[in-house]
């Protein structure tokens, strides 16, 4: 992986990966065996890890071999399947001086619930550094250590609200991103820019929007009124339920949260979303708006 410091004047019309000032090159053939790949996107707090996890184990109970990735600097994103948080990848390569050949696998992946692995990649500390880096160096060790050979399926939870080249280098690794969105202008607002990010990548790599997963929202008509104009489309709809954010709370995902009827619901929500996912989707020829056009396209008169 290299990165490209790009200060190039104006007059430069073209950049493979997109524009920006700092992109993450990857070898557009490189492929994570023969897993499938998503990557799960969306507005910061809007419930990536929530959904990424409860995913993962609606894979595993179809009896798939699941694999989810948390590109997060929090390192939060399996703690509902490990019941801790477990080291990152850069925290135990550091420890090591970057010498990634003492290491083993037992050293950075960690069995969560119902046999789901689970692996924080972490992130450069605050103000330094590159998460596309990190995303590398964590796809790089769990080459070298064949782990990816026996996966059915692998999810990059990746952090929101940022949109530099590393924010968008799971994409380059995936097959279909899913964006995670509530019912609400900030996060449609959110999932727009993901989608163009997206869009800029297919470019050159095999990633393709796969669909948007309403969360945490009563209703749908703001989405569903998006998702029509912009050629997306609506996978799943998860509904406001405080037993899901007390799962976070009691660091359980929610096919651990009971038998109520409303949380088997979700539970057979999850299910449908993965068999559908593993079944596949057709990608979509996504067309996100202008900032303005959007501003002015949502809500009410």
């Amino acid at each position: 992986m290299t990165l490209v410091l790009d200060r190039t004047p104006t007059r430069r019309t073209t950049r493979p990966d997109g524009e920006g000032s700092v992109q993450v090159h990857m070898d557009p053939t490189a492929t994570l065996s023969t897993a499938k790949v998503f990557s799960v996107y969306g507005k910061g707090g809007i419930g990536k890890s929530t959904t990424s996890s409860n995913l993962s184990v609606a894979f595993s109970k179809l009896g798939k071999r699941v694999l989810q990735i948390g590109c997060d600097p929090k390192h939060d994103s399996t703690f509902t399947l490990t019941k801790r948080l477990v080291p990152t990848v850069i925290d135990i390569l550091e420890g090591v001086d970057f010498h990634s050949e003492e290491l083993r696998p037992e050293d950075y992946v960690y069995e969560g619930y119902n046999g789901v692995m689970c692996v924080e990649a972490g992130g450069p500390p605050a103000g330094t550094g590159c998460g596309g880096y990190v995303v590398g160096q964590t796809v790089k060790l769990l080459k070298e250590h064949h782990l990816l050979d026996d996966t059915d399926v692998v999810i990059f939870d990746v952090l929101g609200d940022v949109v530099c080249g590393g924010f968008a280098a799971p994409l380059m690794h995936s097959h279909r991103s899913v964006i995670v969105t509530a019912n609400d202008f900030d996060s449609i607002f959110a999932m727009n820019r993901i989608v163009a990010a997206i869009q800029a990548k297919a470019k050159n790599y095999g990633v393709r929007v796969g669909g948007l997963i309403a969360n945490r929202s009563k209703d749908t008509d703001q989405i569903d009124r998006f998702a029509e104009a912009t050629g997306l489309k609506r996978l799943a709809h998860l509904p406001d339920l405080d037993a899901i954010r007390l799962s976070r709370l009691k660091k359980a995902t929610l096919f651990e949260m009971g038998d109520a009827p409303e949380i088997v619901a979700v539970q057979n929500e999850y299910l449908r979303l993965a068999a559908q996912l593993w079944a596949g989707v057709e990608p979509l020829d996504a067309r996100p708006m202008k900032d303005r056009e959007i501003f002015d396209f949502l809500g009410f008169d």
